[in-house]
């Protein structure tokens, strides 16, 4: 062995306590995200550019609750208030599910469907497949994934149903908090 392939062994050996430092993506995802707990955020809807429900809507996006395993992310469309994301860590894997309330407070019938990543996936962009619960509770969506992208400028929620046309982007300018919105629909502290 020469001293060129001692040193670069040696060099490796040193470098491994650092490399397992690092958090995995998936962490690394959550820190950035649980960083911006209590702002609220205006952003607007990308796909489809067309939409009955969401265009033309103010749309804005409050971290309002963070724990160590759980955020909680309201997401108002106009008026309707109906609408929570709620992100939870479990060893490192994400889930994404949605709260969806009526106006009273009380659960609306399609409630708390999502999916759990697969994998630790990346710093900046997390999937989420339909779980088998989602399924069950809304057929036609046994094929969603959604993702979210998480940069110094936006947050994107993203759905595809995979195998048709249907696609949903809102992009969140997180340079700039607003005011902090009232609460949502059925919220408890």
């Amino acid at each position: 062995m020469t001293l060129k392939h001692t040193i670069s062994i040696i060099t490796f050996l040193f470098a491994l306590p650092l490399i397992a430092q690092e958090p995995d993506p998936s962490e690394a995802f959550w820190n950035r995200l649980q960083s911006h707990c209590g702002n609220a955020y205006e952003g607007n809807l990308a796909l489809p550019e067309e939409d009955e429900s969401f265009g033309g809507k103010k749309l804005v996006m409050h971290i309002k609750s963070c724990s160590d395993s759980e955020i909680k992310i309201p997401f108002f469309v106009g008026d309707d208030k109906s609408r929570t994301w709620i992100f939870t860590k479990n060893n490192g894997i994400l889930t994404l599910k949605h709260d969806h309330r009526h106006e009273d407070g009380s659960e609306d019938n399609i409630n708390f469907y999502g999916g759990t990543a697969s994998n630790t996936g990346k710093a900046n962009i997390q999937f989420f497949p339909a779980d088998v619960a989602t399924q069950k509770m809304i057929p036609g969506a046994a094929t969603n994934v959604w993702w979210v992208t998480l940069d110094d400028k936006t947050f994107t929620y993203n759905l595809r149903r995979l195998g048709t046309d249907r696609v949903f982007k809102v992009v969140m300018d997180i340079t700039k908090p607003i005011s902090t919105p009232e609460d949502p629909w059925g919220w408890v502290d």
